[in-house]
């Protein structure tokens, strides 16, 4: 995969897990045991990561990929972001679905119809996704990617509606 093509963050490797290889993974997809079936992962530089065995252990995935057969291999890839083309990833979505990667740049405004700013990036810290809405001005605010602070995304015209109150934008 070339990192010049549009893709999409999809895990990030943790700590090594016993001594043959394994390592923690933090996924960012509805369901992690599918992984495999996207495609090719590849990191920020274009290496190329192909797992050999995926699995739950508990509330913990962990992976195998090939070439990483012992603990030092991997702990040498905590921190890892990996990435997928976004050719591999499913367009039969609902109505409702969306890639978050596709919002970026949309424009948002609040619940009176006035412009804010833009969609400029998503996180997640661990609590729950977060939406960056770059204020025109210029500053930046962090809100709750919810349905309450979020309640209208409209694909066709490249909008969001934010609802000031819930987002904690304005107070009551």
């Amino acid at each position: 995969m070339s990192r010049g093509k549009k893709s999409v963050l999809v895990a990030v490797v943790g700590a090594a897990h016993g001594i043959q290889g394994g390592v923690r993974v933090k996924f960012f997809t509805t369901n992690p045991l599918n992984l495999s079936m996207y495609g090719p992962l590849c990191d920020k530089n274009g290496k190329s990561y192909q797992i050999k065995l995926l699995r739950q252990q508990k509330t913990l995935i962990i992976v195998h990929f090939e070439g990483i057969n012992d603990r030092t291999q991997a702990e040498e890839l905590n921190g890892t972001k990996l990435f997928i083309d976004c050719i591999y990833l499913p367009n039969d979505l609902e109505d409702d679905e969306f890639y978050q990667d596709d919002l970026i740049g949309f424009t948002a405004f609040d619940s009176n119809g006035r412009e804010m700013g833009f969609v400029s990036a998503f996180f997640n810290f661990g609590a729950g996704d977060i939406v960056e809405i770059t204020i025109k001005g210029g500053t930046n605010q962090l809100i709750p990617f919810t349905k309450i602070a979020i309640p209208h995304i409209d694909m066709t015209v490249k909008r969001i509606v934010i609802n000031p109150i819930a987002s904690g934008l304005e107070s009551h």
